[in-house]
């Protein structure tokens, strides 16, 4: 039976996948790189060391990933500060229900801790995590397992007891890696046909995570 439940954060529970996307897509061609909309989904929660070969197999050798992210930080940390930020669909009913059936909780993100906080913290979803685990503190990020089974390993439970909600295919693939039963919720592209052989399920938002869960707790 399930346990616990571990969170990705940027493009399942916090619509800022669509900045993410603007936002790379600006500062590359303000330095003028030709990044297309296709390169800036293909890294979608992936971590540094694997973003940066394929970006530059991709884009050329010359591509500089740390100055174009570096813009691509500013220009989105002056959005959200402008227009602040927006949950996505269903949260707040996933998160009572959780809390209500008192399942452990936890976010696995590439986002830095400091930003993971104050994006929950400024939408009042902090406290209901019992655990924040960042690609930071781990030895390698997303598509490798290690986020999750930090995740696991801190909030007491088997990977085999988690389930892992996604948006994109390289946190559906961490996730899978990890032993854990990943539970697409996509945001700016369905599963492809790779990402389908390895999800457990694909739902509409967040809210119909709950009969799942209910579908799960009967088995």
């Amino acid at each position: 039976m399930i346990q616990a439940i571990i969170f990705d954060m940027d493009g399942l529970m916090i619509d800022t996948e669509k900045l993410l996307l603007r936002y790379w897509l600006e500062a590359a061609h303000h330095y003028g790189y030709d990044m297309k909309r296709e390169h800036a989904l293909g890294i979608r929660s992936l971590a540094a060391k694997y973003a940066v070969p394929k970006l530059k197999a991709q884009l050329g050798e010359d591509f500089d990933y740390q100055k174009v992210r570096a813009l691509r930080l500013r220009m989105m940390n002056e959005h959200i500060e402008t227009y602040g930020l927006e949950e996505k669909p269903g949260l707040g009913e996933l998160l009572e229900y959780l809390k209500e059936h008192h399942y452990k909780t936890a976010v696995a993100t590439a986002t830095d801790p400091e930003r993971t906080k104050r994006y929950l913290g400024s939408l009042n979803r902090l406290t209901y995590f019992d655990q924040i685990v960042c690609a930071s503190m781990v030895e390698s990020g997303k598509p490798a397992p290690d986020i999750y089974l930090e995740a696991a390993a801190r909030l007491g439970t088997e990977p085999c007891e988690c389930m892992a909600l996604e948006d994109s295919p390289n946190g559906i693939m961490a996730a899978y890696r990890a032993g854990m039963r990943p539970v697409m919720v996509p945001d700016l592209t369905g599963p492809d046909a790779d990402t389908e052989k390895l999800v457990y399920r694909c739902v509409k938002d967040l809210s119909e995570v709950i009969p799942v869960l209910e579908e799960c707790g009967k088995c």
